[in-house]
């Protein structure tokens, strides 16, 4: 576990960090087919997150051995794990590949916990959205694996005649599979513009919610 020079030492001389790997070492000395690792990241600072994770992948690949993460920590989970479970009160209420999960969260717990880390509207944009009226509406586009590598937004200019703008947003990759969030501002009351875009968006497997409009153009 990458501590040849602490071999004599005291688990009392260690520091947070040495002293994870020291539990992980003593969980393998048995040969376990499953490594259960409860929150072993939720007091480490950064650095020492980052080595520990490293490890975990490690002995993933080397040893071939499957290992269950318990955390609340959505960055652990994105940069190591391949499927994820959300649990609510002792009930599994969404699981699937991270990727998947990450880019269309179904349950309220989910998305809550991973707030801190998808996409949010500018706060000086989000701060001026009403809930009707208004002259430009905003949009939240998700989009995910295969319909997120295409031209998503050149094909909605070309298809659907009309105005929009791309206001923030960008791609991201989780498991290799670009995960993106855009959010569009688009221009003018015409009902029938916004249900077209919308559906041609949900045609590409788009998940698309309206955040709200504003009175001012963005």
């Amino acid at each position: 576990v990458g501590l040849p020079e602490k071999a004599k030492a005291y688990p009392a001389s260690l520091s947070g960090g040495p002293k994870q790997r020291v539990g992980i070492a003593r969980a393998l000395a048995s040969r376990p087919a499953l490594l259960l690792s409860d929150e072993a990241t939720s007091a480490l600072d950064p650095e020492t997150t980052r080595s520990i994770l490293a490890l975990l992948k490690d002995i993933n690949r080397q040893l071939g051995l499957t290992i269950l993460l318990i955390t609340h920590e959505m960055e652990v989970i994105r940069s190591i794990a391949d499927r994820v479970a959300v649990i609510d009160a002792g009930r599994i209420v969404e699981e699937g590949p991270v990727w998947s999960v990450f880019a269309d969260p179904r349950s309220e717990i989910t998305r809550r916990l991973l707030g801190a880390i998808r996409p949010q509207l500018p706060p000086e944009l989000a701060a001026r959205l009403l809930p009707a009226g208004g002259t430009e509406t905003i949009l939240r586009v998700d989009v995910a694996g295969e319909p997120a590598r295409g031209p998503l937004l050149s094909d909605l200019a070309r298809t659907v005649p009309g105005a929009f703008r791309l206001v923030h947003g960008g791609i991201d990759h989780i498991q290799r599979e670009p995960v993106g969030t855009l959010f569009l501002s688009i221009p003018g009351g015409d009902a029938g513009h916004l249900a077209e875009v919308i559906a041609f968006l949900e045609s590409r497997q788009a998940r698309v919610e309206v955040l709200g409009h504003v009175a001012d153009p963005v």
